[in-house]
């Protein structure tokens, strides 16, 4: 008696990890999806088997992964992409890419989290993000990160450390590059032929503009958009804070 509580942490670390797997199981399928299943030519399938194999998630699983996304396997369960687009509260604009394999199911659910916010506002706010490729990458040399993005073709760069990324190891020095859409996995490919390991290669959207947040109220915003980020079908939240 009285120490029940250890019990029910395990159960929460369980579910977390749990959590957590099929997520990067969902990335390396979506991957696969759009890049194909080879990881020397798709950047991003490349970035998303790295971060599984990191947190160990099982090789049956990743390769299950690989086939379905190709289409070369037996499950052949359609992954519908679909976007939402709203306001956190305090007017911080959203978007939230949902992949799900039923979307009766997880729009409703996606309303509730909602509540707090404002879901489909009136036109969309894509307008308020820069639609951009992204690559998240670190190294342990000492290069010039301006430098390193002139030469892979990046059209912005800046630093990026663990505590923004907790892909990125303390102790190292990491960078997000900003390029166009289509020079995504260029950037990546030079990258990491050059000491960076990249981390992220994807699509993304980048906020034009910041609103302006007090402590207690960008406190309130992360909460909001850390309920979002733990429902098991939301694969990415993009939003105006930083």
């Amino acid at each position: 008696m009285g120490r029940q509580w250890l019990l029910a942490k395990r159960e929460v670390a369980s579910l977390k990890k749990s959590q957590a797997t099929t997520k990067f199981i969902r990335e390396i399928t979506i991957a696969a999806r759009h890049g194909g299943a080879d990881p020397s030519t798709n950047s991003r399938l490349a970035a998303a088997l790295e971060k599984a194999r990191k947190e160990s998630v099982p090789k049956d699983a990743i390769e299950r992964a690989i086939s379905k996304g190709a289409g070369t396997g037996g499950d052949k369960t359609a992954l519908e992409h679909v976007t939402f687009e709203g306001y956190a509260p305090h007017k911080v604009p959203v978007i939230v890419e949902v992949f799900t394999d039923n979307n009766n199911r997880t729009a409703p659910e996606i309303r509730v989290l909602f509540k707090k916010g404002q879901l489909g506002a009136p036109g969309g706010n894509k307008f308020l993000f820069d639609h951009v490729g992204i690559v998240e990458a670190h190294t342990t040399s000492n290069a010039d990160i301006e430098e390193a993005a002139i030469e892979a073709g990046a059209n912005e760069v800046e630093i990026l450390t663990h505590a923004q990324n907790d892909d990125i190891p303390e102790g190292v020095l990491g960078a997000r590059f900003t390029t166009d859409r289509t020079n995504t996995h260029a950037v990546a490919k030079w990258l990491s032929e050059n000491g960076w390991t990249v981390v992220t290669s994807e699509l993304g959207h980048v906020p034009k503009n910041f609103p302006t947040l007090t402590p207690e109220q960008a406190a309130e915003v992360g909460a909001f958009l850390q309920a979002l980020d733990d429902h098991d079908d939301v694969h990415r939240v993009w939003a105006a804070i930083k």
